[in-house]
């Protein structure tokens, strides 16, 4: 099957603060903490991270790092922490993980995302002493599953058309 390439257009910042601010209000959400509810702010954090590395950095994991931290009352740094270190290899690995195939880059995300959660676990271990189970790391299993769609959301304002239509400049 042959799909179309598309030529993106340049991503507005105002649509990554707005994205960056959706998927935080999604983890706001009372079902956050259920088992298997990925890390929203994570994943969005990945994601402009492989796409933008130059928009969005390791600043704005920190500072979304503490705002998380402030929401889930864990200890402070946690999260800034563990997405510190999250936008830090998504940018690193930016170049390689985009040449390749959609279902293929979830599988590159999906480490990512287990390292920031077992971050999050060594440091949770330190302080209480308790291991939540292994079904704590499901969220990475459902966060990389929900790749391809997080990437078909966040890319669609920067699609152009498929069929160029010659009265328009773009």
């Amino acid at each position: 099957m042959n799909r179309p390439h598309y030529i993106l257009l340049p991503v507005s910042p105002l649509f990554i603060f707005f994205s960056l601010f959706g998927a935080f209000l999604l983890n706001l959400l009372p079902w956050g903490h259920l088992v298997g509810v990925p890390d929203f702010v994570a994943l969005v954090l990945v994601f402009w991270g492989v796409h933008q590395p130059r928009k969005v950095g390791i600043g704005t994991a920190f500072m979304l790092g503490l705002l998380m931290d402030v929401h889930d009352a864990t200890l402070l740094g946690e999260n800034a922490l563990s997405y510190t270190l999250l936008s830090y290899f998504a940018i690193m690995m930016h170049r390689r993980v985009l040449w390749f195939p959609i279902w293929t880059q979830a599988v590159h995300v999906f480490p990512l995302l287990l390292m920031a959660q077992s971050v999050q676990l060594i440091v949770r271990f330190f302080v209480s002493g308790k291991f939540p189970g292994w079904f704590y790391f499901i969220e990475s299993v459902g966060a990389a599953v929900l790749w391809p769609l997080i990437t078909w959301l966040l890319l669609a304002p920067q699609r152009r058309a498929v069929d160029r239509d010659h009265t328009r400049p773009i």
